[in-house]
């Protein structure tokens, strides 16, 4: 792996952790795609964190995620399990039986519209069987020029989506995707419902050595590997599967960091009492088990409410979302998702998983909650202090871990991340003369503003921040989610905005683990340790996007 990357394996494991994954994937293919300039040094995230590169039986050269995807039979839809990359239909026609053959073929999905255009214009399928792919920019050169305009790509609409396969425009590699067979998707019966049955499913040598072959190959092949990522569902079977996959990690990988992030849809409805009730024993089983062996867990859900009490789903500002549609849930958590692993993706001064988890672990107690502003409010007209100050005591992020009212808890580590932020925004353009507001006005760097305000705001809490200019990428097929009162560029409009809508839009936002008490954008946060044994009282309402870790929690 070039560069020295700390290599980072994603897995994926359930349905809702497919629809946060793909969208995740195609906001870093999307910033993959931005030209670069092989004179320009590199950004500020590094992809080889994520990504691997290989070559095909044919000689091209490929850049897919490392990854390994854990479905139910019949998820896949369109998607061919192995991938369109690496196949060749040459090697599948050579048969060496002489006898008679009998052929039975699986009826085909077809792709949705959002697909075939995609896929023709990123590659063709020669006559000879082999896919040919248009050459694709991967961040280490100049993008390939072309004469005629790209189209734009169409938005698939909501109606259109069944299945996460159905808008990844990512392709994979042929050891990314393990099937469950035993169970199925879609129907009332063979489904994989319950903790223990996603337990035992990784007891099966089937897939326990099916599962430990890809992550053989994929470890094998990193030069310094720095830990594992899990995104899990926690409301269902999945959460078992995730597990036992945790505990493997941490039998097989020792020292190596696992950061786990386990994933709910939308708000459980009142009209199923009993998928509520799985809901319920699943997520808590799933915190329990997955904390046991995990660096660090984080659950993150736009619904209010990890139990059996409805609650309304979180609100953002200048967001305008469907809570029912897990296209929509899963777009905004993994908009949040790519701010908050930006600590261990950097390129200069990478924070290390197993750093990161150390810093926020408090007493043996791994489980973190998130907040998050997207986008972060501001005005074109401001400065980053500006907006801090116009913030007072409360801070602006939203909950996104489910766990009840923030205020009610304390904060004993964050790490935040601001992101997309224009350097003339950074600090205070007041005039020679001019009053100074506030000692965040006289910071000479954006970094050291954010710092000083997290300082101000909560002095007794480890902070650890990062202010990056790289925005987060969202164009097709990400839903259209903000609202008119944003600019091209992600700032809150003082009046109506004028241009027609660009391909992408580039974001402020924030991410955050907090376990208590919360900062501000997005962080991952921990208890205050001084009152152990009790629960936690916040000094002041300003952790809008914390959530309650109690310190008698799972841990």
């Amino acid at each position: 792996m070039a560069g020295g990357a700390r290599e980072v394996l994603t897995l994926q494991l359930g349905h809702f952790a497919g629809f946060v994954g793909a969208h995740w994937w195609n906001q870093q293919d999307a910033a993959l795609r931005e030209p670069t300039d092989a004179s320009e040094p590199p950004g500020e995230l590094c992809p080889d964190v994520l990504y691997r590169t290989g070559r095909t039986l044919h000689g091209q050269e490929t850049y897919t995620p490392r990854l390994i995807l854990m479905d139910l039979k019949g998820s896949l839809n369109s998607l061919q399990q192995e991938g369109g990359l690496y196949r060749d239909t040459q090697l599948d026609a050579a048969i060496a039986w002489q006898g008679k053959l009998t052929t039975h073929k699986e009826e085909v999905h077809p792709k949705t519209p959002y697909l075939q255009n995609l896929l023709s214009a990123e590659g063709v399928l020669s006559s000879d069987g082999i896919w040919r792919v248009t050459s694709i920019p991967s961040g280490k050169g100049p993008a390939p020029r072309t004469t005629a305009p790209t189209p734009k790509p169409p938005v698939p609409t909501e109606g259109s989506i069944r299945v996460w396969s159905d808008f990844l425009r990512v392709h994979l590699h042929p050891r990314s995707i393990c099937m469950i067979q035993k169970y199925n998707h879609d129907g009332e019966a063979g489904r994989l419902e319950a903790f223990g049955q996603g337990e035992s499913v990784l007891k099966e040598p089937r897939y326990l050595e099916e599962l430990e072959d890809r992550l053989h190959f994929y470890v094998e092949e990193c030069d310094y590997l720095q830990g594992f990522q899990i995104l899990c569902d926690l409301h269902d079977g999945f959460s078992g599967v995730g597990a036992k996959a945790s505990e493997l990690l941490h039998d097989e990988y020792s020292g190596r960091g696992i950061v786990t992030w386990g994933l709910l849809p939308g708000p459980c409805s009142l009209r199923e009492p009993q998928k509520n009730v799985y809901r319920l024993l699943n997520t808590a089983f799933g915190l329990v088990h997955l904390s046991a062996h995990s660096s660090l867990v984080c659950p993150l859900s736009l619904g209010g409410s990890l139990g059996l009490r409805p609650e309304p789903p979180v609100h953002f500002p200048h967001l305008h979302y469907d809570a029912t549609l897990p296209f929509h849930c899963s777009a905004i958590l993994a908009t949040a998702l790519d701010t908050v692993t930006v600590p261990y993706r950097l390129h200069s001064s990478p924070v290390s998983m197993v750093h990161l988890a150390d810093m926020l672990n408090f007493s043996g107690k791994k489980v973190v909650t998130a907040g998050a502003t997207i986008p972060f409010p501001l005005v074109p007209s401001q400065s980053l202090p500006d907006t801090l100050v116009q913030f007072g005591g409360a801070a602006p992020w939203t909950p996104l871990s489910a766990c009840g009212d923030p205020s009610e808890t304390r904060c004993f580590a964050q790490s935040v991340v601001l992101r997309g932020l224009d350097r003339v925004y950074h600090t205070s353009q007041l005039p020679p003369g001019t009053p100074v507001p506030s000692v965040l006005h006289t910071c000479p760097t954006g970094e050291e503003v954010l710092a000083q305000y997290l300082q101000q705001q909560q002095p007794r809490v480890r902070s650890s921040s990062h202010l990056l200019l790289t925005p987060c990428k969202v164009g097709p097929p990400y839903p259209h989610l903000f609202s008119s009162s944003l600019s091209q560029q992600g700032l809150v409009l003082d009046g109506p905005p004028t241009g027609a809508g660009l391909p992408f839009l580039s974001l402020h936002s924030s991410g955050e683990h907090p376990r208590p008490g919360g900062p501000l954008l997005l962080f991952l946060l921990e208890p205050d340790p001084g009152r152990r044994g009790r629960r936690a009282h916040q000094t002041r309402p300003a952790a809008l996007g914390q959530l309650p870790g109690r310190r008698g929690g799972a841990g």
